[in-house]
């Protein structure tokens, strides 16, 4: 898949596309099964098949008090898109400008001059141009005047509720990993990079990998059975989230911002700098505090003990 940032460096010979448009944060089951069917088509009638999507979210920049946590960051999506089979994703910068154009210049000047597109295909609940007030029947309305058609789906319904990244996020949050991965279509996962941390499991003859996981929404804390996808590969481990209590003499006194880390089974490499992808299979427990490391330590055998059960 090959990766435009913008529209000026779109090659001239990206001709006769059939596209999709949205922020897609999650990549759930409804933007999956929109993504699948451009390529699938684009296939049939020998066309190129692209992805266009924001960056960044249109709500950190025309609410960005609402603070709201990706499903999934920018390089998370691409990569869950790329997975896909996609030929093209243009990322288009979302700014106060763009939210302001009018539909028509932005279906004239970035999907007929910048991708010629044949056909669009976008959800039911759509919206674009300034103010986002366009919706569906405007698009319908250009494509006649363009010459290109419109493919609408239906958002995908389960008891009553519609899948959204919203109510996926929710899930996450509150710790409905199950639920929360049937809707996305894949297992919950975060994208992370890894940073330098304390060194304290290294200490105690467990080295992880702290992970700062690009303001991605988060489980809650606990200990997770995990795999964790480096550089192709797959491994299995175990991750907590939390205060790391044990650690703080004083109850109150833990660390504010809850920390990531992960202990990837056999595997004993510096990966600074590094993004890893992490795979939540099971919880395992909640994090407690324990009298000493020592007792920590005999949990943390328990708990790799019981996550490669699972693994298995």
């Amino acid at each position: 898949m090959k990766v435009f940032r913008g529209t000026k460096d779109i090659e001239n010979n990206i001709r006769d596309t059939i596209a999709t448009i949205g922020v897609f944060d999650g990549v759930h089951i409804g933007h999956r099964r929109i993504i699948k069917e451009v390529v699938k088509r684009s296939k049939v009638l020998n066309l190129k098949s692209v992805v266009v999507t924001f960056d960044p979210h249109p709500l950190k920049v025309l609410n960005p008090s609402a603070n709201v946590p990706s499903l999934a960051s920018l390089e998370h999506r691409r990569a869950l898109i790329a997975e896909l089979g996609v030929d093209y994703l243009v990322i288009l910068k979302f700014t106060r400008s763009l939210s302001k154009l009018s539909p028509e210049i932005f279906i004239n000047n970035i999907l007929i001059d910048k991708l010629s597109i044949k056909e669009i295909y976008v959800g039911e609940n759509f919206y674009f141009g300034r103010g986002a007030k366009a919706g569906i029947e405007t698009l319908k309305k250009w494509s006649i005047k363009f010459g290109f058609t419109v493919k609408v789906f239906k958002p995908i319904q389960t008891k009553g509720r519609i899948i959204s990244s919203t109510l996926i996020r929710r899930l996450i949050v509150n710790g409905d990993i199950r639920k929360a991965s049937h809707f996305l279509g894949r297992p919950v996962s975060i994208l992370g990079t890894v940073v330098k941390g304390s060194s304290r499991g290294r200490i105690m003859g467990y080295p992880t990998a702290n992970i700062d996981p690009h303001h991605e929404a988060i489980p809650p804390s606990g200990v997770y059975a995990v795999r964790v996808r480096y550089k192709n590969k797959f491994l299995k481990g175990i991750l907590n989230i939390g205060v790391r209590p044990t650690f703080f003499k004083a109850k109150g006194s833990e660390e504010r911002e809850p920390t990531i880390e992960v202990h990837i089974f056999g595997f004993d490499k510096r990966i600074y700098g590094e993004d890893i992808e992490v795979i939540f299979i099971k919880k395992l427990r909640d994090e407690k505090r324990f009298k000493d490391r020592y007792d920590l330590i005999r949990q943390i055998r328990r708990d790799e003990r019981m996550a490669r059960n699972i693994l298995k």
